[in-house]
């Protein structure tokens, strides 16, 4: 029997919205617990400790995985969120640090509040235990102390760090971090389902360095993965470490009821978009109104967006929502919460929320993972949030504490949000995306190959371990890497773009490569942020629009050659948004090319993309375009991978597209598949760039081009060949159930399209993915 709890304020919110859809409810019963004996070789004292904080059992699945690490295999636990995967990984970690005193460990995280959270707990269990004591969990990221640094080196048995410091402060400095890596019994990995893209194959090439250097000291560490779930748990750990791992995924904890709704919020009356499209009620602005109702009805709510800039404005938002409701009391426990804040701001308000003070809040991912927040009501996310893995972890930080909870997902006005809400299977009723990511990519892989060499030479071993071999091959040739006897050098370089002195610091963990343009402003010298230089000239060039942290600058100056833009604080009435051509060129064979059908064919490419930003335009309040700016910034080279299919003039003839409506339907369709990209790859579609053309020089066919927006492909289009069927069925899907007459932002129109969203036939298009969808099936 469902609980009225979530019906009712679902009921609530279809009074107060009568213009939104709710387009699916579901409702998700409880689940009872399945325990199992403590393991025998658990620290008494720790095994007491836990039994006092009222865990009088372990779960299943934790005694699973904490088995299998304390006897030396490499494991994964991926289980939904709050199923307390943390205990999997402390139980045989401390116990082996108290049984070996000179045993260490090291835990990895990708953000410093679940790093944070993690350390006060195994804090907590070490301290007043006799065993534990010389232990010392002390965190060693950014924002450790300079003087503070020595004594962690030199002391502390349990290092808890981020990919970035391990890269550049550990393996960067390793010998200083002797005592800890010979002795290096366990390596953590928490939430590893987030390492994707570019960042996780950065993140795969650090870990295996770390197993290199560790060998080279003596050390054999184990590996324990936590993950959300996960399509392919144990694959996603196997190509981030390089090593056969254990997956552990029957979840056997309990969780509450849940009420999951899916929203779609009403048109705006009177307003026009691009070309005369509907315009919906933004996402942010529905969320913060349906918080400020979940709020008044006595639900405790977070709400999640996809900016720093949406948390502070949503958050503003259902204050006055609040004070106009007569809730003053209210208001002033709602606040914001995003990354940049100073750490004491931070651990404030996670306790503020954790011990009942905030009644809401909207954050950005930032608070998305592994922090224990207990006592939340509802969830409400502004857009999908990118995968169904995030999904699933947001939705689960309510009813953490076994009470039954809701969660509404607003659909923002773009072709993926649209395609979900209205096929709620895609997210409900399906495995979460694979995790893509290539630590293949050969320009990735040079950055850290050199650091390799200059962290110890290279042998025949390693070069093969790391896929390398055409890469070091070609810098030995450039004179970066010099091959002796005992194996592959760092060549310091007189006046080189890298030395071993520089080499960690010229690897970016999460950019992948390229410069960061820095955004200052013009007025006080302040950084604002930075940009990297590929996104720069369509973001930051001369007369563009910046925003930061709900303020407005207008940009006075871009210089490519110091990579800073100048910024100056104004309140314009105006937006701006880039134009630019594109064009494109097939390097050599294909990898891998289909002929499903006759007069289709598919094709998996290297490609060279040349970006050339021409100018921007001016945009009004009211979405009128009022003026075009011609801009002259020099050309962009990226070389990438691509997933491109050509279609033979005569099935389009066939099908009913005319010589003149072929350019809008390519274009429509290329537009609509890279906004459902996104469902297959564990990418955002700003990672993803798009060409379409009517007689492609290289292939003098109609040609359509989904390529990497990374040097070297970061695996999403090569994620789109393998599953190009699955794709274009769900683009199909999302362009035909559109209510729209001529093409909007919820299907085939695009918010950085470089031409302006010119020209676009969704008629033309449905034609195409219709056939599409037919030819592959």
């Amino acid at each position: 029997m469902v609980s009225p709890f979530g019906s009712d304020l679902i009921e609530v919110l279809q009074r107060r919205f009568p213009d939104a859809t709710l387009t699916h409810i579901e409702h998700e019963p409880a689940r009872q617990a399945v325990f199992s004996s403590w393991p025998e070789w658990v620290e008494p004292g720790l095994k007491q400790l836990l039994i006092d904080d009222s865990v009088t059992r372990p779960y299943t699945h934790q005694v699973q995985c904490a088995q299998l690490a304390w006897q030396g295999r490499d494991v994964v636990v991926a289980t939904g969120t709050s199923s307390g995967k943390s205990l999997g990984y402390q139980l045989p970690v401390l116990s082996a640090l108290a049984e070996d005193q000179k045993a260490c460990a090291i835990y990895l995280t990708p953000t410093k509040a679940l790093g944070s959270d993690q350390l006060q707990a195994t804090m907590r269990m070490t301290r007043g235990n006799e065993a534990l004591a010389s232990v010392h969990p002390a965190p060693y990221d950014g924002d450790t102390p300079q003087e503070s640094r020595a004594g962690i080196r030199e002391h502390t048995r349990y290092v808890f760090t981020n990919p970035d410091m391990l890269h550049a402060g550990l393996l960067g400095a390793h010998a200083r971090w002797a005592r800890l890596l010979r002795h290096l019994r366990y390596i953590v990995v928490d939430e590893c389902h987030t390492y994707r893209g570019v960042f996780g194959a950065n993140v795969s090439l650090v870990l295996r360095r770390l197993l290199r250097i560790a060998k080279a000291y003596g050390a054999e560490p184990t590996l324990i993965f936590a993950s959300a779930t996960a399509a392919d748990p144990a694959g996603q750990a196997s190509r981030l470490c390089g090593r056969e791992v254990v997956a552990v995924t029957d979840d056997a904890a309990p969780t509450g009821e849940r009420t999951i709704a899916l929203w779609e919020p009403g048109f705006i009356e009177g307003a026009e978009g691009e070309n005369g499209a509907p315009v919906r009620y933004p996402a942010t602005t529905e969320a913060a109104s349906i918080m400020s109702t979940l709020l008044l009805e006595g639900a405790r709510t977070l709400t999640f967006v996809r900016s720093r800039r949406a948390a502070e404005t949503v958050a503003m938002r259902a204050q006055e929502d609040l004070v106009v409701a007569g809730r003053t009391d209210f208001a002033d426990r709602v606040a914001s919460y995003r990354a940049g804040y100073l750490a004491e701001d931070r651990r404030a308000l996670e306790q503020r929320l954790d011990n009942g003070d905030l009644l809401g809040v909207a954050t950005t991912n930032a608070l998305e993972l592994g922090i224990d927040v207990g006592g939340l009501d509802a969830v409400v996310m502004a857009g999908f949030p990118g995968t169904v893995a995030s999904f699933r972890q947001q939705a689960g930080r309510a009813g953490r504490r076994g009470q039954g909870s809701v969660v509404v997902m607003v659909a923002r006005d773009e072709p993926m949000d649209t395609y979900l809400v209205h096929h709620p299977q895609a997210l409900l009723g399906r495995p979460v995306e694979n995790s893509v990511f290539n630590p293949a990519n050969p320009y990735i892989l040079r950055g850290h190959m050199y650091c390799a060499a200059v962290e110890r030479p290279l042998t025949d071993d390693d070069v093969a371990a790391f896929n390398a071999s055409d890469v070091v091959a070609e810098m030995t040739a450039e004179g970066l890497l010099r091959r002796r006897p005992q194996g592959w050098f760092a060549v310091p370089q007189l006046e080189g773009v890298v030395t071993p002195e520089t080499a960690h610091s010229s690897v970016s963990i999460r950019g992948g490569v390229g410069e960061q343009v820095m955004i200052v402003d013009i007025t006080d010298g302040r950084l604002l942020g930075t940009v990297d230089a590929g996104r720069a000239m369509s973001q930051v060039h001369d007369g563009a629009v910046y925003i930061h942290q709900g303020e407005y600058f207008v940009v006075q100056s871009l210089d490519l050659d110091d990579y800073v833009a100048l910024v100056a604080p104004e309140r314009p009435d105006y937006s701006t948004q880039a134009r630019s051509t594109t064009d494109i060129t097939i390097l050599g064979k294909p990898d891998a090319l289909d002929n499903p059908s006759p007069g289709l064919w598919v094709a998996n490419v290297d490609v060279e993309v040349i970006d050339h930003v021409t100018g921007y335009v001016v945009r009004l309040a009211d979405g009128t375009v009022s003026e075009h700016i011609p801009l002259d910034l020099p050309e962009q080279r990226l070389v990438t991978r691509a997933v491109a299919y050509t279609i033979d003039p005569m099935v389009l003839d066939e099908i009913g597209i005319t010589a003149g409506e072929i350019p809008g339907a390519l274009h429509a369709a290329e537009h609509a598949a890279i906004g459902l990209l996104p469902l297959l790859a564990t990418c955002d579609r700003w990672d993803i760039g798009g060409v379409s053309t009517a007689l492609h020089p290289d292939t003098m066919l109609p040609t359509v081009f989904v390529y990497d927006g990374h040097p070297g492909g970061a695996g999403f289009a090569d994620e789109g060949f393998t599953r190009f069927p699955e794709w274009i069925a769900a683009t199909y899907e999302a362009v035909r159930s559109c209510g729209c007459e001529d093409g909007c932002p919820s299907c085939v129109q695009s918010p950085k399209c470089g031409n302006g969203n010119q020209p676009l036939d969704k008629h033309a298009a449905l034609k195409l993915l219709g056939a599409l969808v037919t030819m592959t099936a």
